[in-house]
This record gives structure tokens, sequence and C-alpha cells, in this order.
């Protein structure tokens, strides 16, 4: 075996009631990372596209190479010859996990050229190291899911205590990425520090509410359940058309519509592959209608995570 390849998908962080603790994965978008044996000892990045020429070759500077590059000091096998090629197929900035899904990608692919010495549980370590060393934080809640898949709850990201939670029959996702700039050290600077004990409270009983939901596949429960009343309203103001786009949404049957990451694209949750399309429809028209270039996405709940292709 001399060449490995994997497909790492794009993740939807926070779930409007989980905040850096809740994450699910998309069947689509997501980055594909090739890597292969080489004579030269050490991770080389040959090449990278999808990117506009934004992303670093230095493998130290890269997500992708650097989770790899963690899992080979971990196994003392840093005189190993590999290299690297980055297919970008999803948006920067989007609040989708591109980083996330590059990290997990690379990591991945190095562990199978390897022969699969690691499970998915003991590599999720490293992948979360080549995302902290894109936005500096460690952790979990783009990177778990987009290697399991699933819905995944983070219970601790400094002890990477993380849980699938079962996920119901028809749910569907619908995302929106307006091709406008969300910076997420913006998104997180303009939070604040205390929150108030109301909202404490009633951000709790969603959060309960929305994991009683998904075991019991009780959608009347997920859809009372689906309000941020901590982090949504701090940050719609840096999405245009948030609230307009919400409400066509929620009008087109949506269970629940919130932010994705740190933003810029919205999410929807629905009952069904149908309501969820009729949703993303009705999402796209509002920046269609105000000139704004968009990708929609429109996918089930990815079970799988990262793939070995």
């Amino acid at each position: 075996m001399n060449s490995v390849s994997v497909f790492a998908p794009a993740s939807v962080a926070n779930v409007a009631v989980g905040f850096d603790i809740l994450g699910f994965a998309l069947d689509k978008p997501g980055d594909e990372i090739v890597a292969r044996f080489s004579d030269k000892p050490g991770i080389r990045i040959t090449r990278i596209t999808g990117d506009g020429g934004k992303l670093s070759m230095d493998p130290l500077k890269n997500t992708a190479s650097f989770s790899a590059y963690k899992l080979l000091e971990h196994l003392g096998e840093n005189e190993w010859g590999i290299e690297m090629e980055i297919h970008k197929k999803m948006p920067f900035g989007s609040g989708l996990g591109s980083s996330a899904a590059s990290a997990v990608g690379g990591v991945m692919a190095v562990n199978e050229l390897l022969g699969g010495r690691l499970s998915k549980r003991e590599i999720l370590h490293f992948a979360v190291l080549g995302e902290q060393l894109a936005d500096g934080a460690y952790h979990a809640d783009n990177v778990a899911p987009s290697l399991f898949g699933g819905i995944v709850l983070i219970r601790s990201n400094r002890d990477l205590d993380v849980h699938n939670i079962p996920v119901p029959n028809g749910l569907y996702a619908s995302v929106l990425y307006p091709e406008v700039e969300v910076l997420t050290r913006e998104a997180r600077a303009i939070l604040k520090k205390e929150v108030s004990l109301s909202a404490t409270i009633e951000q709790c009983g969603n959060l309960a509410g929305f994991m009683v939901g998904l075991y019991n596949s009780d959608f009347g429960l997920l859809s009372r359940s689906l309000h941020d009343v901590i982090i949504e309203p701090q940050r719609a103001q840096l999405i245009p058309h948030f609230y307009a786009t919400k409400a066509a949404a929620l009008n087109a049957g949506a269970l629940g519509c919130s932010i994705s990451g740190a933003g810029p694209s919205i999410f929807a949750l629905s009952s069904s592959q149908a309501v969820a399309e009729n949703v993303g429809i009705a999402m796209e028209k509002i920046y269609i209608e105000e000139k704004i270039n968009c990708q929609l996405f429109v996918s089930p709940i990815n079970q799988q995570g990262a793939i070995r292709l």
C-alpha cells in the first residue's frame, strides 16, 4: 500500500444550544487528503488545490500535515517519508469546519498509510491539535463530528470526553453559506464574558430538551428546544439578513434554525429530506434577492464521518 485517500466531511458546530460542545457532520462538502510514501524522510506537502493559494505548504503550518506530524511524533515514526496532497472542496471561513476537516483527513490518511495502527478514537487528539494550529483553541466540536460522523456531544474538550448521540430517522440539515466574511476571532471577541442566570437556565433547558428529543426521535421537542438565547443574539449582527433567513426557514417548516459555528453559514434542521429541500430554497431566496452569492447544501446527518476512499 503506497497511497491512501481520505474524505473528511464538513460539520456544523454549536447546533444552537451547545456552544463549543455540540456538532454534527454533513455528507458534503468536505476535503480529500492523499498520503503516500516517499524516499525523502519527513512530511512534505506536494500539492494543494481549491485553496486559491491561501494555505501554507509548510508542513508545520498546515492543519492537515501538522496533525499527521503529531501522530508520527507520538508513534516515534518521524523517519518515514510521506508526501501529502490536500484537495480543498469546501469554502474557507464558512463556519463549516474547513480547517477541522483538513486536520481530520491528514491524520487519518497517514494513520491508514501506516496500516491503521490507531483507532479513530485514538487519533482524535492529533486532529484537535491540527485544528488548534488554525484557531488557537483546543476544542473538538468540528473535529469530532468530522472524524466520527453523527451528532457528537463533547462533555469535556480538555479530556476529549466525546459521545455520539442517536440521530432520528429522517433528520436532515439545510446549510446556507452566504459569501460574506465573518472572522472567527471577531465572532469570539464580541461575546460577553458573563451570562445572566435566567438565560443560563433557559439555555440549559433547551440543551437538555434537544438531547431528549434526539434520543426519543421527538421532532416536536427538538423544535421547541432549538433556540439559542445566549450566543445567537450576539452574533446575528455579523451576518447580513440572518433573521430574515431564519424566519424563511421556519416558515418553510424547519424544526429550528441558527448559526453554524462562528458563521456566516446558517443551518436549519428538518424532519425529512423534502422539507429540508424546501427550507433550503427559502433560505437561498433571501440572498439571491439581495444579490449576495451563496452556496446551499442539503444533507442527512452523515453517520460515517471521515472515510477512506
